[in-house]
């Protein structure tokens, strides 16, 4: 090979490692593939097609607010194959019996064909009115898929094939306390470990597996369970886990689940939903009756302490908060979504309901897209929105409907795809049977 064919040779192959991807960012877990709500989008148009987006495909499922995960060609969620008869003389399971039967389904991302589902009994009895089905997001990992239902039922699947690698009754293994209106926590992979919010006896409410086999790891604290997925952090002073309890903040040594640090923080009927986040040296937690906290984290592991609280205008519900240098972009249960200053709790704006319906519980799924001030969010009416968040203001470029029906459930976004389904949101009665569908967001070149 000449001198000029080699160049010529070498200079090709980095335009083509140089060269945006064709396809974006798989949706492995809860929040993305960095746990932050980001995604690394294909190029979107600024407005949506006045027709509407395409349905690719769609698939009836059962009910619940699980959410939806995909990873290597694809789809997986969690459902309840049929509604649960509501009878009064049974309506909180007294008779022992299951009563439902929930699902763990897997799709061709491509074509929705159904490769693979596991099936197995639940007794939900009313689950605080809203037994409608599961409401975790699936996580896949190493070729493994693991998932916790709505009463506890915890699995390690072969991605590929569905085959049972592992899995507990955590209730009847382990003490674990199904919160009022079931569990909602994903399981969070840390190293070699699966953290997983349980509230179990005897030290149990943040339990540490081995992935690979289900063994015990270790076990730590004695706080009941909330709804929240335990967050992985790197402050200063080392890498934590943090968990929002319905009692106290934690944060835990990952390595043994020591108990580093604790900020008392009890709420209303125990309803800690969104996950913490960490930016900045200062962890951000939002509820709907005691608002937010900030804390900040310092120079030592047991460094915690809080520099704001506000009751009043940061009163977070289920939508999960979005950080954009120093600005934080959450949803509250009154006002909508709303801007403020990370290090000072200062409200910016809000955008007054027009993301999402106002409601008793409001509720919009919010993604950045790329490293932009672009997001897209669906929202509790089954709208895509385009916008722009800046600390100016919200910015709505377009929107359309892909959903009918309710949504509480968070969406994922893989390759040139929106994957999403109904959930009856508040009205569980409307169990099933729902859609699964996928959403066409860039035409194919």
């Amino acid at each position: 090979m000449s001198r000029v064919s080699f160049t010529l040779l070498v200079v090709g192959s980095l335009a083509v490692l140089a060269t945006p991807r064709a396809v974006a960012e798989d949706w492995p877990k809860w929040r993305g593939p960095r746990g932050d709500g980001s995604w690394n989008a294909p190029k979107l148009p600024d407005k949506w097609p006045e027709a509407g987006l395409k349905i690719v495909w769609k698939q009836p499922v059962g009910g619940g607010y699980a959410g939806i995960t995909v990873a290597d060609g694809r789809v997986y969620t969690l459902d309840l194959e049929s509604p649960i008869p509501k009878k009064k003389d049974k309506e909180k399971g007294e008779d022992g019996k299951p009563d439902g039967t929930e699902r763990m389904l897997c799709f061709d991302a491509k074509t929705g064909k159904e490769l693979w589902k596991h099936k197995y009994p639940v007794r939900y009895g009313n689950l605080g009115g809203y037994a409608n089905g599961p409401r975790v997001s699936p996580t896949i990992h190493d070729g493994k898929v693991y998932t916790l239902g709505a009463v506890g039922h915890l699995f390690c699947f072969d991605a590929k094939t569905g085959a049972i690698i592992w899995q507990h009754d955590t209730v009847a293994k382990f003490g674990a306390k199904v919160p009022e209106w079931g569990f909602a926590g994903s399981p969070v992979i840390d190293g070699e470990n699966l953290i997983v919010h349980l509230g179990a006896k005897a030290n149990g409410c943040v339990i540490a597996f081995d992935r690979a086999n289900g063994k015990e790891v270790w076990r730590s604290l004695n706080d009941p369970t909330g709804y929240c997925t335990p967050v992985v952090i790197q402050p200063k002073s080392g890498k934590q886990i943090v968990i929002w309890t319905p009692k106290n903040v934690h944060g835990m040594d990952p390595a043994t689940g020591k108990a580093l640090w604790k900020v008392p923080y009890e709420v209303t009927y125990g309803v800690s939903i969104t996950s913490p986040v960490f930016y900045d040296d200062i962890l951000f937690v939002t509820g709907y009756w005691e608002g937010s906290k900030a804390i900040k984290l310092g120079e030592k592991p047991t460094d915690a302490e809080v520099i704001w609280t506000d009751a009043k205008t940061l009163r977070g519900v289920m939508s999960q908060p979005l950080y954009r240098d120093k600005h934080v972009y959450s949803y509250d249960r009154g006002f909508g979504l709303t801007c403020f200053e990370l290090a000072t709790g200062k409200k910016l704006w809000d955008d007054d309901n027009q993301l999402s319906p106002r409601a008793r519980n409001p509720h919009a799924s919010i993604v950045w897209l790329n490293n932009t001030d672009r997001i897209l969010a669906l929202n509790a009416n089954g709208e895509l929105v385009l916008a722009r968040l800046t600390p100016k203001e919200y910015e709505e470029q377009s929107r359309t409907k892909v959903l009918k029906g309710r949504v509480w459930g968070h969406p994922a976004f893989a390759d040139r795809f929106l994957f999403a389904k109904t959930d009856g949101g508040e009205a569980w009665k409307n169990a099933g049977p729902h859609e699964l569908v996928c959403v066409e967001l860039v035409p194919e070149k």
